[in-house]
């Protein structure tokens, strides 16, 4: 794999192609997801989150801010080949302000950097090693298989959403068809992101709402706590 990639152009996904997106999409995968909520903890303790229509409104509003300004966008830098993997990561640790979250994302993109070459064995690291935070290293993995960034981008947000969701599950609790329901309300607004990721330049890079960024601040002050962040 070189430094910087070169963007593939989009096309068919072939049968292998969509295995990997399937594996790197898996709740399953031992990535350590299950333990971080991303301030959706924090919401569920002072009770703005109690069933399934609040969690909808507030895994939209964590789509379309952080998830795609931020993990999307800097996604398809890697994967064009927008700058090296050094300064990707200083860009992510700047605009990442909540502790947690970026300690998460380190510890998610260490953990998905060792299984990396068991799923790709001729998936070679970068110059330097892998990078430190999560979505770099999936970038780097999709582009190492050969998947085209639009499918890669929805995999990613998808799978973050559908974490989300079966954290929520456990936490609010929210029943088992209600979190499918939320998951299936989610398909478009996915959809759409993924796109929107592909059309956002510089200036769009970190936008969040900050009552997000205060609730996962505010977890690591919580009395009593399910999740990492």
């Amino acid at each position: 794999m070189a430094d910087t990639p070169t963007a593939a152009p989009t096309a068919e996904l072939s049968l292998d192609q969509l295995n990997l997106l399937l594996q790197l999409g898996d709740s399953a995968l031992p990535t350590g997801a299950f333990s971080h909520s991303y301030g959706l903890e924090s919401y569920l303790a002072h009770g703005t989150i109690s069933g399934e229509e609040e969690l909808h409104q507030w895994l939209v509003t964590y789509l379309h801010t952080q998830l795609t300004c931020t993990d999307a966008l800097v996604m398809r830098w890697m994967y064009e080949g927008h700058s090296s993997p050094p300064v990707l990561d200083a860009l992510l640790d700047a605009a990442v302000v909540p502790v947690q979250v970026r300690a998460a994302s380190h510890k998610m993109g260490r953990q998905l950097a060792r299984i990396v070459p068991e799923l790709l064995p001729s998936a070679a690291a970068p110059r330097g090693g892998w990078p430190r935070h999560y979505c770099l290293v999936f970038a780097l993995a999709g582009h190492a298989g050969g998947v085209p960034l639009l499918p890669l981008l929805q995999t990613y947000l998808m799978g973050s959403v559908t974490s989300l969701v079966q954290n929520a599950v456990r936490a609010v609790p929210l029943g088992q068809l209600a979190g499918q329901r939320v998951l299936a309300a989610l398909r478009e607004p996915v959809s759409a992101a993924a796109c929107r990721a592909l059309e956002l330049d510089e200036d769009d890079f970190g936008t969040t709402a900050p009552g997000l960024e205060i609730a996962q601040m505010r977890h690591e002050h919580l009395r009593a706590r399910m999740f990492m962040s």
